[in-house]
């Protein structure tokens, strides 16, 4: 009971002086606090900056085959071994998180674009224009998810536009970025509908109408900035997420297509090689493990920095 009391005496001096602060230096402060969190961020920012330093740092190519170096042992020449054909498992793995992270991060930048600007405009409209946008949001959610990501996958790597567009070694990727984005934006847009209902009644939204300020500038100057905390924990939470359909989607064939490789088609390739050298599976799906565990326990600590009493 003591340490309860000591808690909330604490949350309450900091939402006191939050003023005096300000909101984002009292939640790092919490953030600081948070071991799992930290541990969480450095883990993400470590990954995150190999995965783009990889074509200055890697030791070979992810695609150079050495036929005479098949299945071998981690030696000084190749640190984690080589795969079925001679490939340095290292390189691999570093080029395929970077394919990997890059897809789930364009992704969700993209349903937050769309997400975002639905949810806002459909709360603060009202009317008839929150009634097309959330029942379509509602339909939208009612689909099997991960049924429509296979079936739009291969209907999209068909099509000989998309093709042209990107070429063929490369739209595989455009096609993941491009489903993840369809069938991801619903989630951010309810949120952000219910966040923004509940500002669009405050004082400050009133007093921006009254001044005869246009609706559009209410949204994105006021009443999506108030909404950013939520956003972003959901943000942060839907990144780990789409990294796990992306890998998923690769492991079953309808995902990052060779010679990109990725997390989840490394998978796929290690499937006949799982008594033989089981560390091919091994290595990716520990990969992927440790980074959507990282990514967890960042977007737990950011919801309890940024909204402290929700715990309770």
């Amino acid at each position: 009971m003591a340490t309860l009391a000591a808690t909330a005496r604490r949350q309450d001096d900091e939402v006191l002086s939050a003023p005096e602060m300000g909101q984002w230096a009292l939640a790092w402060r919490r953030l600081r606090r948070h071991r799992l969190g930290l541990v969480g961020l450095v883990t993400i920012s470590f990954v995150l900056v190999v995965s783009y330093l990889t074509p200055v740092i890697a030791p070979y190519s992810p695609t150079e085959i050495d036929l005479l170096e098949q299945f071998g042992d981690p030696s000084l020449a190749h640190l984690l071994g080589t795969d079925e054909l001679g490939r340095d498992m290292l390189s691999r793995l570093m080029y395929a998180s970077r394919v990997t992270l890059s897809v789930a991060l364009v992704s969700t930048l993209l349903v937050n674009l769309v997400g975002v600007p639905l949810g806002a405009i459909a709360a603060y409209q009202r009317g008839w224009i929150e009634t097309i946008v959330m029942r379509f949001t509602d339909v939208m959610l009612a689909l099997p998810l991960l049924l429509m990501l296979l079936v739009f996958s291969r209907m999209l790597r068909e099509m000989k536009g998309l093709k042209d567009l990107f070429g063929s070694e490369n739209v595989s990727i455009a096609v993941m970025v491009a489903i993840l984005t369809i069938f991801g934006w619903m989630t951010v847009c309810r949120l952000v509908h219910g966040a923004v209902l509940s500002l669009r009644e405050r004082e400050f939204v009133d007093a921006a109408r009254a001044m005869g300020t246009p609706a559009s500038r209410i949204i994105a100057r006021h009443l999506i900035p108030n909404a950013v905390a939520p956003i972003l924990v959901a943000a942060t939470l839907g990144f780990g997420q789409r990294i796990v359909f992306e890998s998923t989607l690769s492991f079953l064939g309808l995902g990052i297509s060779p010679p990109h490789p990725s997390l989840g088609n490394m998978l796929t390739e290690a499937q006949g090689y799982m008594f033989r050298n089981p560390m091919l599976a091994v290595y990716p799906g520990l990969v992927i493990f440790v980074v959507v565990l990282a990514i967890n326990f960042l977007g737990d600590a950011m919801r309890d920095a940024l909204d402290p009493r929700a715990k309770g």
